[in-house]
C-alpha cells in the first residue's frame, strides 16, 4: 500500500524544536521532502534521520517582507505546517499591552501572512497548532485562550476559502516539549505528575502525540475544517 505522504513537499513552519521538530522527523521518516523554516533551523538535527531529504531556512514570522519573500522563493508545498509562535503569559491586567500584541503579532497574524502567501497544491493541506485554552480558558492565560481560539476560527474560515486546499487545526493539552524547560525540575516533575493524575489518559502528552495527529490530517483527504483536541482527556476531566 502507498504511503499518501511519501515523496510529498512538506513545510514546517517552525520545526526546529518540540512539536514542530516532532513533526518535521515524522514526517520525514515517512518519505516527504521536508522544508523546516524558522528563526533558528540550524536547532534541527538533521543528521538524526539519516537518508532524509530535508532542507532548512531562516524566517520570522513576524515580519511580512520576510514571510512574502520566502513564499515567493520557496515553490509549492503539498502539506504546510504551522506551529511557529512566542506567547507572553499572566493576567490581563498585568501583561503589558506591547507583550500581548506581540504574542497576537506571533501566533495568529504570523499563521495569517503564512497563509496568505504560501503556494499550496490543490487538496494539499495547511495545518495549524493552537492549544486547549480556546475551549477552556484559565484565568492567568486569557491572552493564549483569546490567540487559539481566533486561529481555530480563522483555519475554518479559511477551509471554505482556500477549497480545494485542506485546512486544519490540532489543539494540543500538556506537552512535555522545552517549553517548560524554564521552570525548576521539581515544579515541572510535579507539575507533570498532577496532570498524569487528573488526565484520564494518565500521562502527559509528548511531541510525538501532536506530529501523530498533524499526519493524519494531512494524509486524510476528507479532513477539512476540524479542530482536533490532542490534550489527554482534558476537555473532559
Amino acid at each position: 500500500m502507498n504511503d499518501p505522504l511519501h515523496g510529498k513537499n512538506v513545510l514546517v513552519v517552525g520545526g526546529s524544536s518540540g512539536i514542530g521538530a516532532a513533526t518535521a522527523t515524522a514526517f520525514a521518516r515517512r518519505g516527504a521532502h521536508l522544508t523546516i523554516a524558522s528563526r533558528d533551523p540550524a536547532r534541527f538535527d538533521v543528521d538524526a534521520i539519516p537518508g532524509a531529504q530535508v532542507r532548512t531556512a531562516a524566517l520570522d514570522i513576524t515580519d511580512t517582507a520576510d514571510v512574502d519573500a520566502f513564499c515567493a522563493r520557496a515553490g509549492r508545498f503539498d502539506h504546510v505546517v504551522i506551529s511557529a509562535a512566542k506567547t507572553a503569559t499572566g493576567p490581563v491586567r498585568a501583561l503589558p499591552l506591547a507583550d500581548a500584541q506581540a504574542a497576537m503579532d506571533s501566533k495568529f497574524w504570523g499563521a495569517y501572512r503564512i497563509a496568505r502567501a504560501i503556494d499550496i497544491a490543490p487538496g494539499g493541506s495547511l495545518t495549524f497548532v493552537s492549544g486547549f485554552l480556546s475551549g477552556r480558558p484559565s484565568a492567568s492565560s486569557v491572552l493564549q485562550g483569546a490567540i487559539n481560539a481566533a486561529l481555530e476560527a480563522l483555519a475554518r474560515g479559511l477551509a471554505l476559502e482556500l477549497a480545494p486546499v485542506r485546512v486544519n487545526t490540532v489543539s494540543p493539552g500538556l506537552i512535555a516539549t522545552p517549553l517548560w524547560d524554564k521552570l525548576a525540575p521539581d515544579a515541572r516533575d510535579a507539575m507533570y505528575a498532577g496532570a498524569a493524575q487528573r488526565l484520564p489518559a494518565r500521562r502527559v502528552g509528548q511531541p510525538e502525540d501532536v506530529a501523530n495527529a498533524i499526519l493524519y490530517l494531512a494524509a486524510t483527504p476528507y479532513a477539512t475544517g476540524s479542530t482536533v483536541l490532542i490534550d489527554g482527556g482534558g476537555a473532559i476531566a
